[in-house]
C-alpha cells in the first residue's frame, strides 16, 4: 500500500502530535540532513541570502522536505559549485501522521466499511509551517544570487500551496543588516563565530584616565 497523495494531510485540522512515550513506533522522517553545501564556511564568505518562505498555514511532510533539498542542492552544485553555497532547511517535522489502514486484497468489499473517524497508526512525519514561515535559506556570494533563485524556484514545484522567494537584507544567517554588520565589524563590536557573528557588549574593567597636572 502507496502513501497517500499531500491533499490527504494538507491542512493544520487538530493539536500538534508528536511522539512520545505515549506514542511509540513512529517512522523516521525522510530527511535527515538539514545543512548541506559548504557550511563550514565562515560568516564573512557568503554575505548574500535567500529564503523561500510559505504563504499559507499548511502541513509539508518529510518526504516533500527531502525532494525539495535534493533538487535545490542538485541545481545550486551544477552551476555554481559543491563550495559557492550553504543552504539550510528550516522547517522541521514533528508532528505525526496516521491512517487506518484497511485490507485492500480481493474479496474484501465487505471488510472496506470500516468506523468513521477511527484514531488510526502512526503513517509519517510532517512540518506545520505559517504564513511567512522561512521553510529554506541559501547563503551565497553576490555573483551566484541569480542561481540561487532559480534553484529555490525549482525546490517550489516539492511543496503544496503557494511559497514565496526573497532576497533578504541581513548579511548571511546572521540578525544584522549589511551595512550594520559591515560597520559593527569595522568597529569591533562583532566577532566571528562559525556561521554566526557574537555581539561584544562595551563591559570589562574600568579604566580611570589619568589627571592631568594643573
Amino acid at each position: 500500500m502507496g502513501r497517500r497523495p499531500a491533499r490527504c494531510y494538507r491542512y493544520c485540522k487538530n493539536k500538534p502530535y508528536i511522539k512520545s512515550r505515549y506514542l511509540r513506533g513512529v517512522p523516521e522522517p525522510k530527511i535527515r540532513i538539514f545543512d548541506v553545501g559548504n557550511k563550514r564556511a565562515g560568516v564573512d564568505v557568503f554575505p548574500c541570502v535567500v529564503h523561500m518562505f510559505s504563504d499559507e498555514r499548511e502541513q509539508l511532510s518529510s518526504e516533500a522536505l527531502e525532494a525539495a533539498r535534493i533538487a535545490c542542492n542538485k541545481y545550486l552544485t551544477k552551476y555554481a559549485g559543491k563550495d559557492s553555497f550553504h543552504l539550510r532547511i528550516r522547517a522541521h517535522p514533528y508532528h505525526v501522521l496516521r491512517i487506518n489502514k484497511m485490507l485492500s486484497c480481493a474479496g474484501a468489499d465487505r471488510l472496506q466499511t470500516g468506523m468513521r473517524h477511527a484514531f488510526g497508526k502512526p503513517q509519517g512525519v510532517v512540518a506545520r509551517v505559517k504564513i511567512g514561515q522561512i521553510l529554506m535559506s541559501v547563503r551565497c556570494k553576490k555573483a551566484h544570487v541569480e542561481t540561487t533563485i532559480e534553484a529555490l524556484r525549482r525546490a517550489k514545484f516539492k511543496f503544496p500551496g503557494r511559497q514565496k522567494i526573497v532576497i533578504s537584507k541581513k548579511w548571511g544567517f546572521t540578525k544584522y543588516n549589511t551595512a550594520e554588520y559591515a560597520q559593527m565589524r569595522r568597529e569591533g563590536t562583532l566577532i566571528t563565530d562559525g556561521n554566526q557573528a557574537k555581539y561584544v557588549a562595551k563591559r570589562g574593567r574600568l579604566v580611570v584616565p589619568e589627571e592631568k597636572d594643573e
